[in-house]
């Protein structure tokens, strides 16, 4: 006797494991149990077999790339104005498909959603987005006077694309762009603006951000209406700016881009400055410039004119003949002080110098006096010093002469 299998998916182990069949007869019970549910999306694709009393759509979700099969009823859609790309509510119930392992939608009901009610849901998340502070002016960055480069996202081979490449360059013809072709309308539009977005926002280069996209239905813009992609702007560090249809149309990119531009040929003229003006501008300046400095030159040529026909500039010398007469008179003045105490320095000097006349030994020898001077130079004071027939020698005023003692010293006793 076999072993019985097990009850739950977590009983099962690789030496107990499910036959295929039950695990598909266990996701077809469950399945089952679901309830019916109203389900929202677009319709991409339609197949009618003619004779057939139900037929195959594919409804995919409009935000991102995810997509279900569902069997509707013929008299279902025929009763209402549908096509591929129309966004519709489905009330069914799914089912599983064993023999194949695939998941789809049994419709019981199908209902077209109508652009006021889009219109409703649209505002709603107008008000919630701007509750949260998106849309707010503070928050929003300005563009850049001359950017680097320039990031564009549109269609592929778009006249939106033509548009503001042709009219950038008209303005500037040096500007750079980085595009990025993606679809700008259907299912997979929100996934690849958001992804262009978020590369170009990478790009160290690009310094401003256009999404574009010509007119189009109110269906046809509703990616860019989408609380995804609007979040993705507002995440965005690179100015955005947004120029989506005509002027009146008004998608919540709008609100909150850094700018909204209201056609792509008015965005060109809101990224690059039209060189033309700026040439005619510089031109401007430097005739201001030019002026400014002229008329300051020629003020102050007149302000030089006035100061020189001043009279001290006429005669600079006037102003220096007062100080030279006092100078003059100083220097007079400090010659004779000088004079007078030099005159009295000299005569001081000659008396000091009669004193010391008169004092030194040439005065006394000029009054008749003589020095006896031995043979040596011995200055001789006591007679007693001088033998008999020892040469003196006789200094006196006018000369010296030798002598020689005729009488011998007497001893002392």
């Amino acid at each position: 006797m076999s072993e019985p299998l097990p009850e739950k998916a977590a009983e099962t182990s690789a030496e107990r494991p499910w036959p295929l069949r039950l695990l598909s007869m266990k996701i077809t019970d469950y399945v089952d149990r679901m309830s019916p549910v109203w389900v929202e999306g677009q319709l991409v694709q339609l197949n009618r077999r003619p004779g057939a009393r139900s037929c195959f759509v594919t409804l995919r979700d409009p935000d991102v790339d995810m997509s279900m099969t569902v069997t509707v009823p013929v008299v279902v859609l025929d009763r209402m104005p549908i096509s591929e790309g129309s966004r519709v509510v489905v009330h069914a119930k799914a089912t599983y498909w064993s023999k194949r392992g695939t998941l789809q939608l049994e419709a019981r009901d199908m209902r077209p959603v109508g652009e006021g009610e889009l219109l409703v849901r649209l505002e709603h998340l107008k008000r919630v987005l701007a509750a949260e502070g998106l849309f707010a002016v503070e928050r929003k960055r300005a563009v850049p006077f001359l950017p680097r480069r320039v990031g564009l996202i549109c269609g592929r081979a778009s006249a939106a694309m033509r548009d503001v490449h042709e009219n950038a360059r008209r303005r500037w013809p040096a500007v750079a762009f980085e595009t990025r072709e993606v679809p700008v309308q259907g299912s997979d539009a929100v996934a690849a603006v958001t992804e262009a977005l978020r590369e170009l926002d990478a790009h160290h280069e690009v310094d401003v951000i256009v999404i574009t996209r010509g007119g189009g239905s109110f269906e046809d813009l509703l990616p860019f209406s989408n609380e995804a992609l609007v979040r993705a702007v507002a995440a965005a560090t690179t100015p955005v700016v947004s120029a989506i249809g005509h002027e009146v149309d008004t998608p919540l990119l709008d609100f909150v881009a850094d700018l909204r531009a209201s056609t792509p040929t008015d965005a060109a003229k809101h990224i690059v400055p039209d060189v033309e003006v700026e040439r005619a501008g510089i031109l401007r300046s430097v005739e201001r410039a030019r002026s400014g400095l002229e008329s300051r030159i020629a003020g102050e040529r007149r302000h030089l004119e006035v100061l020189r026909s001043r009279p001290v500039l006429v005669d600079p010398h006037a102003t220096l003949a007062p100080h030279r007469s006092v100078i003059e008179q100083q220097r007079e003045r400090s010659r004779r002080a000088l004079r007078s105490r030099l005159e009295r320095a000299r005569a001081h000097v000659e008396a000091l110098r009669a004193q010391l006349r008169a004092l030194s030994p040439q005065g006394t020898l000029d009054r008749g006096y003589a020095i006896v001077l031995h043979a040596d130079g011995r200055i001789v004071t006591d007679r007693t010093e001088v033998d008999v027939d020892e040469i003196l020698r006789v200094k006196v005023a006018r000369g010296d002469f030798g002598v020689r003692p005729v009488t011998k010293r007497k001893a002392r006793t």
